[in-house]
């Protein structure tokens, strides 16, 4: 897939993601800012006719938040965006806003741990949804499940911390011929590698958290579609119906960062190709999990509809989870954290720091007790593959 010469797109996405070719468009108190200025008002003069604001009130509308909004949209290309508090705000809104109580949603099985919990423990248990897990690798499984009732297909690809791939692709034309609509968690490949709606899909989802924003410094969300109804749905609950936005100076945050994001995920992607060589060629390692790797068994899946692999892979350590603690321990560049693309580099021991995540039972894929899920960072890189080998045992 190429992803950078879109023909769709007027300007190539280097270009887009600096806003260049928008600049002219924030025109405030009669200058012409080069970047979008930050608008901290909960509310903005009412006026009539000629002098009508376009925004009221902030929840509602605002300023910072509509032009990261027309950012992120022009970023994925499709026709709307949407910035939420959280990543898991922009998710639960998708799914509360398109699956009615009693209705019937199908999950792929590998799916993040928060997402899981607000499939079973909210969106099933609280009101009556129907949430069928499948092993979503295989698009036959996604056929089997769905029925004309069916409300939404849910995939995240790759997945949090497994790194195993849905076929857009296959699962957008399954999706199409029930006229259901198909949303994807984008997050671990950022749009720079990875555009699931010109492969298909209606709607991706991005916790702008990790690589959109890309310095640990903003919680938030984004959901972008090419769907006028869902649109419609979505921004009621986003505005009215939940009132859960992005505070303005979180989007002014969230749009600096993708300023940069072209230049971070080469340097991310180069990286982590080099930490997942190293450890696949590490005895104390049993299996790295990293798409851009020709040993992942959806490499060519991976090569197909990503430009290339992102920062992200988890390797399973080979020895005893006290031998494990201690090569963390070790560490001098990777910070044990849980979160994941920002500059810097992260590490987690899903069993150590997070236990829920490996105690998912039978509803989505078991996470093996030692792995290790890293966020490559853009350090230097024979800096961070030194680290690695000096921890090792």
């Amino acid at each position: 897939m190429t992803r950078h010469d879109n023909r769709f797109r007027k300007n190539r996405f280097e270009t887009l993601a600096v806003g260049a070719a928008e600049n002219a468009t924030h025109d405030a108190g009669g200058t012409i800012d080069v970047i979008p200025p930050l608008h901290l008002s909960s509310t903005f003069r009412w006026a009539s006719g000629d002098d009508a604001n376009k925004h009221d009130y902030s929840r509602e509308s605002n300023p910072t938040r509509a032009a990261l909004e027309e950012q992120l949209a022009r970023l994925e290309g499709g026709e709307h965006g949407l910035a939420f508090a959280s990543g898991m705000a922009a998710i639960s809104t998708t799914m509360l806003s398109l699956v009615p109580p009693g209705g019937h949603l199908v999950s792929s099985d590998s799916v993040y741990s928060g997402t899981e919990k607000l499939l079973t423990e909210l969106v099933a248990d609280h009101l009556g949804v129907d949430v069928e897990f499948v092993d979503a690798r295989e698009p036959e499984n996604i056929t089997a499940a769905v029925d004309s009732d069916t409300d939404l297909i849910w995939a995240e690809t790759p997945t949090n911390p497994l790194t195993r791939l849905c076929d857009i692709r296959s699962i957008a034309d399954i999706a199409h011929d029930y006229g259901i609509p198909f949303g994807v968690d984008s997050t671990f490949a950022s749009p720079y590698f990875q555009a699931p709606l010109e492969l298909g899909a209606d709607i991706v989802v991005h916790s702008t958290t990790k690589y959109l924003n890309g310095h640990s410094d903003s919680i938030g969300g984004a959901v972008i579609t090419d769907d006028d109804e869902a649109y419609e749905k979505l921004a009621f609950s986003q505005r009215i119906g939940l009132g859960n936005m992005l505070s303005p100076f979180d989007c002014y945050l969230v749009a600096r960062g993708i300023k940069t994001l072209p230049d971070r995920m080469e340097h991310h992607q180069e990286n982590a190709m080099a930490v997942a060589r190293l450890l696949e060629n590490h005895d104390r390692v049993a299996r790295v999990y990293y798409p851009g790797l020709e040993s992942h068994p959806q490499h060519d899946l991976a090569a197909d509809q990503m430009s290339e692999y992102s920062g992200m892979l988890s390797f399973e350590f080979d020895g005893t989870l006290a031998e494990l603690e201690a090569f963390i321990d070790g560490l001098e560049l990777f910070t044990p954290g849980a979160s994941l693309g920002g500059v810097e580099s992260l590490i987690e021991v899903p069993s150590l720091m997070i236990p829920d995540e490996v105690s998912h039972g039978s509803a989505t894929a078991e996470i093996p007790e030692t792995l290790v899920r890293i966020s490559v960072g853009i350090e230097h890189v024979d800096d961070l593959c030194e680290d690695l080998r000096s921890a090792l045992p």
